[in-house]
């Protein structure tokens, strides 16, 4: 059995009760902190919100925001919001461009991403760049499915390249920003960001999420490592 599925397995355990060694990082004290400051966010960025979405809308008339399927706290799964910054078609124009440029090919399976994505617009190339296409995950830490700060979400088979730290991963609500965020991001290898999501699991702190976040914003503003 793959590593994802039986991980995965042990999560549904985990959510209904039968198992009880996925204990949720932070507890109560996390998630209160989470509500508090994702609530104050969308406050303070309503103005900002509605130029993105505008943006969006107006650069070619498609959807505003875009959610794909992540595996959250326990392997349940979630929509994570984004402002859409690829073409509608986008798997299509993902697995054209793959099948015919092996060296994509190749970087994308290393890394799940493109530095030259064909996918990507105009308009989401700066969002991107600033990492703005990401304020739409308010929401989902609104909702209870992320947190301020923890592990990058990630797909189900992405929980294979994680191997025995995936349990790491599932013990934490993804993170609108994390260790690997602020660490370089997609400089770094993908064995790098596992290693940082187990160490920020290992060693959590409310004084390490503050950090954290007080990093975040020199490293959005230089846009290191994003694209």
């Amino acid at each position: 059995m793959r590593t994802a599925d039986r991980l995965l397995g042990k999560a549904e355990g985990f959510l209904d009760g039968t198992v009880g060694d996925l204990r949720a990082v932070g507890g109560a004290v996390k998630r209160s902190f989470d509500l508090v400051a994702s609530v104050a966010g969308l406050i303070v960025l309503s103005p900002l919100f509605i130029m993105l979405a505008a943006l969006v809308k107006l650069s070619d008339g498609g959807s505003i925001f875009y959610g794909h399927r992540r595996i959250g706290r326990g392997g349940a799964t979630f929509h994570c919001l984004k402002f859409r910054t690829m073409v509608e078609n986008g798997d299509e124009v993902l697995q054209r461009h793959l099948a015919s440029d092996p060296a994509a090919a190749e970087e994308w399976k290393a890394t799940r991403k493109l530095q030259n994505d064909p996918r990507v617009t105009a308009v989401g190339q700066v969002l991107r760049k600033l990492s703005l296409d990401e304020l739409p995950q308010i929401i989902n830490i609104i909702r209870g499915e992320m947190s301020v700060v923890g592990p990058r979400p990630v797909v189900a088979a992405e929980l294979d390249l994680y191997g025995s730290a995936a349990s790491h991963y599932l013990r934490s609500r993804p993170g609108l920003t994390g260790l690997w965020q602020v660490s370089g991001r997609n400089d770094v290898s993908y064995e790098a960001r596992v290693a940082f999501d187990k160490q920020y699991v290992e060693n959590w702190s409310l004084a390490t999420d503050l950090a954290i976040i007080i990093k975040t914003v020199p490293a959005v503003v230089a846009s290191r490592g994003s694209y």
